[in-house]
């Protein structure tokens, strides 16, 4: 096989349409890993990814579960003599959809718009699952070089089985390179490697004033209700500049990269008055400082609200973790904050939560050499080295399980794709760069 420029650009837009039509399949399948009625649906996901593997032509093939946890796909293509071999990451597990009536079509159908494709999990992380395999299409299921695909079934949910998947199959993982496509880029038509990862920890914390509620007219004004304290409570976990107050997390200067506001409004759409939180600069207060988000609260909703004292009441408190910190030490900070400031002698209790990993990928070394010179020349431009605010804990399992190994944080995912997010979508112009440009890179792996 001729691995030419121009030979490998046309065996990708050759294979476009059916990688399109892939894409389309597995959107349509509501492979929700936190919604326990979807569980048949993930199962459904993982064996027709699978399915795909064995299509083109994967020497083996299994869909692997470890207790408690959701299914993945492992799939292998024994590397040619002497050459090395790459382990291409994804997950085909999904977020909800969210007010399904808020999407502008429907989420679990791929519908094309302009030079997108909306569906839930079209860019996250079916749309990198896809770039992946477009490659193995291209190459007509024999690459270069040995490829292992392994594609997770509960990302979306933390990852809670991966070690053990790992501890179970590390040894059919191995690779001298890993490209997990799971990210983002730095703009629509501007690639993007990910060098550094927020990690991740939660907590519920639950404060109680009374033992039953009371009637707010006889007793308010000298008894603290809950919710009002939990409130002042919540208060505490922020300064008067929306910067994190907790003792003991401390985050870092980001890298010289603008981000400029004008943008930024335009991505989130803040509203017309609004402030942005925070000091320093955008991109160390996205991507290398401690951020806190009260995502829930437990309390008497406003339809059936009483003139009532409430005696207790929660709230889910999500915590992103700078690089440089240890996740499960940061939880320590944000518990001992909590209890430590109880107003009015509230008693305040916090469950613990799940903790993932920050992560530093340094993209250093031959491998990573190859990779820049690929993803050049398929976008037309240099990739920017960028972090990420959100938390890819699996991104650290792989850093230290495979300390040797290169790791690539990619992605197919822009700004405007709105993962996670009402009308997800990727930009079909990019998905094929990215195509183009993994198919390059193992190309260039080849010894």
């Amino acid at each position: 096989m001729s691995l030419t420029r121009e030979f490998l650009s046309a065996a990708v837009e050759s294979a476009m349409p059916r990688v399109r039509a892939d894409l389309a399949e597995l959107v349509a399948i509501p492979s929700v890993s936190a919604d326990p009625a979807r569980a048949a649906d993930v199962r459904r996901s993982a064996e027709k990814v699978a399915e795909l593997a064995r299509e083109l032509g994967a020497a083996e093939v299994s869909v692997v579960t470890e207790e408690g946890g959701q299914p993945a796909v492992l799939a292998h293509w024994p590397a040619p003599e002497g050459q090395p071999t790459v382990c291409l990451y994804a997950h085909h597990d999904v977020q909800p959809t969210g007010p399904l009536g808020q999407w502008t079509s429907e989420p679990f159908a791929a519908t094309e718009r302009g030079s997108r494709l909306f569906g839930r999990g079209a860019a996250d992380d079916k749309g990198g699952l896809s770039v992946h395999l477009a490659a193995l299409r291209a190459f007509d299921g024999r690459p270069p070089v040995g490829v292992t695909l392994f594609v997770e079934g509960e990302e979306e949910i933390g990852s809670p089985t991966l070690a053990a998947t790992l501890d179970a199959h590390g040894e059919a993982i191995a690779s001298d390179v890993f490209v997990i496509a799971d990210s983002a880029n730095w703009d629509v038509g501007e690639p993007a490697f990910t060098t550094t990862l927020r990690g991740l920890a939660d907590c519920v914390v639950e404060v109680s004033t009374l033992d039953h509620a009371l009637h707010s007219g006889q007793y308010g004004g000298v008894v603290p209700d809950a919710l009002t304290t939990l409130c002042r409570l919540l208060a505490t976990l922020h300064d008067e500049n929306g910067s994190v107050a907790v003792a003991g997390l401390v985050g870092s200067d980001g890298p010289e990269l603008d981000y400029p506001e004008e943008r930024l409004r335009a991505e989130t759409g803040l509203l017309d008055g609004v402030e942005w939180i925070g000091t320093g600069s955008v991109v160390s207060r996205l991507w290398t400082q401690p951020a806190i988000t009260v995502i829930a609260l437990d309390a008497t909703p406003v339809a059936e609200a009483s003139n009532t004292l409430i005696p207790t009441a929660r709230a889910k408190i999500s915590l992103r973790v700078p690089p440089a910190m240890d996740a499960d030490q940061a939880l320590d900070h944000l518990v001992a904050h909590l209890v430590e400031r109880a107003p009015w002698g509230a008693q305040v209790s916090v469950e613990r939560g799940s903790t993932g990993q920050p992560s530093t990928i340094p993209v250093t070394g031959p491998h990573a050499d190859v990779a820049r010179r690929a993803f050049a020349e398929a976008w037309g431009r240099e990739p920017v080295e960028i972090g990420q605010g959100g938390s890819i804990p699996m991104v650290a399992e792989f850093v230290n399980r495979f300390p040797d190994a290169t790791v690539l944080v990619t992605a197919v995912v822009d700004p405007d794709s709105r993962m996670h997010g009402i009308d997800e979508s990727v930009h079909l112009p990019d998905l094929e760069k990215a195509c183009l440009a993994e198919v390059l890179l193992l190309a260039g792996l080849a010894r």
